[in-house]
C-alpha cells in the first residue's frame, strides 16, 4: 500500500450507510472508486468525485477495498463469486475491510480466501445510521492483524469518530452482533416504558425529554426520540435486519454457552412485528406493536424534537 500518499480506496455497496461513508472519504480528498449492484444509486457519488466501476473485480488494483453489504450471500458474491474482488489472477487489493454484519463462520471463510490471494483482511462492523455518519459520530470495531489495523487507522477515523481494535480474527463480528442485540433489547424496553407513561397521562415528548436528560439518556435514545414522538418510522435499520442479528446473537450464545433470556424474549417480539407486516419501517416501529398489545391507538404529537445529531451538537 502506498505509504507516502493517501491510499486509493475501492468501495463495494453504496446503500444508505455506504453512501454516507463514501461521502466522508471524498470530502477528505481520497480517491474512491465505487461498485454498487444498482449503479444508479451510486451515480450521485460520481458527481462528488468518485469513479464508478461495473464489477467488484474492477477494484482489485486498489490499496484498500471496503465492503458494506447486507447479507452473507452478498459478501460471498462480491468477493469470491463471478467477477468478485478476489477473482483476479493479476491483481489483488492490499487490504480488504468488511463492514457487513455477517456470522463469524462466513467472515472466517472470506478471510481465508483473502489470505490465499495475498490480501490482508479486517472485519470492521460499524455502529450508527446515515444520520450518525453525517454527524461524524459513527464508531467502528475492527479485528484482524493489529499491524493492518494500525495502517488503516487514519482512513477508519476519517469515516467515523473512533475505531477500536478489539482483537484477532473475527471477534469484531461478535462485538457487532452483541451491539445489535442490545439495540433491540433497548428499543423494546424504551417503547414499553414510553407507552406506560403515555397511558398514565404523560406525553411522549415530555417523558423522553426527561429520560434523555437523565443518567439513562444516551445518543441512541436521543436520536430515536423524534421518530417515537412523531411516529416517523423512516427506516435506518429495519425489523428484518434486526431479526437477523438476533438470530446471529442467539446462535453465538448457544455455541458459547451463554444464557440470554431477555434477548430471547425480545427476539420473539421482533419476530411478531415481522409477522404483523412491519418489513420496511425503522425498528422503532416496535412502538406501534407495543401500543396495539396495550389496546392504545397512538397519534403523532407533531412537535419539533432535536435528535442530538444536528450539526454542532455536543458529542
Amino acid at each position: 500500500m502506498n505509504t507516502t500518499a493517501k491510499p486509493t480506496i475501492g468501495w463495494i455497496g453504496a446503500g444508505r450507510m455506504g453512501f454516507e461513508m463514501v461521502k466522508r472519504l471524498l470530502e477528505a480528498g481520497y480517491d474512491v472508486a465505487v461498485y454498487n449492484r444498482t449503479r444508479s444509486k451510486a451515480e450521485p457519488l460520481a458527481e462528488r468525485g468518485a469513479s464508478l466501476v461495473a464489477r467488484p473485480v474492477d477494484l482489485a488494483d486498489r490499496d484498500i477495498v471496503f465492503i458494506m453489504v447486507s447479507a452473507p450471500k452478498d459478501l460471498e458474491a462480491v468477493t469470491i463469486g463471478e467477477g468478485g474482488v478476489l477473482t483476479s489472477d493479476a491483481k489483488t487489493p492490499g487490504i480488504i475491510i468488511d463492514s457487513s454484519t455477517v456470522s463469524l463462520a462466513v467472515s472466517a471463510s472470506i478471510r481465508s480466501h483473502a489470505a490465499g490471494h495475498g490480501s490482508q483482511f479486517l472485519a470492521a462492523p460499524v455502529s450508527g445510521n446515515p444520520s450518525v455518519i453525517a454527524a461524524g459520530k459513527l464508531t467502528i470495531a475492527a479485528s484482524g492483524p493489529r499491524e493492518t489495523f494500525d495502517r488503516v487507522h487514519d482512513v477508519l477515523t476519517t469515516i467515523g469518530r473512533s475505531a477500536t481494535y478489539v482483537g484477532d480474527g473475527e471477534v469484531a463480528r461478535l462485538v457487532k452482533i452483541a451491539h445489535n442485540v442490545f439495540l433491540g433489547v433497548v428499543i423494546q424496553s424504551l417503547v414499553e416504558i414510553t407507552t406506560l407513561t403515555e397511558r398514565g397521562g404523560v406525553s411522549r415528548e415530555a417523558f423522553l425529554e426527561f429520560l434523555n436528560d437523565s443518567v439513562m439518556g444516551s445518543t441512541f435514545t436521543r436520536y430515536k426520540t423524534p421518530g417515537i414522538v412523531n411516529l416517523d418510522f423512516t427506516p435506518t435499520f429495519t425489523i428484518p435486519l434486526l431479526s437477523k442479528d438476533f438470530d446471529l446473537g442467539l446462535a453465538a450464545a448457544h455455541e458459547l454457552g451463554i444464557p440470554m433470556p431477555v434477548a430471547a424474549a425480545t427476539a420473539q417480539l421482533v419476530s411478531s412485528a415481522m409477522g404483523a407486516g412491519y418489513l420496511e419501517e425503522d425498528f422503532a416501529v416496535l412502538l406501534l406493536e407495543q401500543a396495539r398489545r396495550a389496546g392504545m391507538e397512538l397519534v403523532s404529537e407533531d412537535v419539533h424534537v432535536k435528535s442530538g445529531l444536528e450539526v454542532g451538537a455536543d458529542e
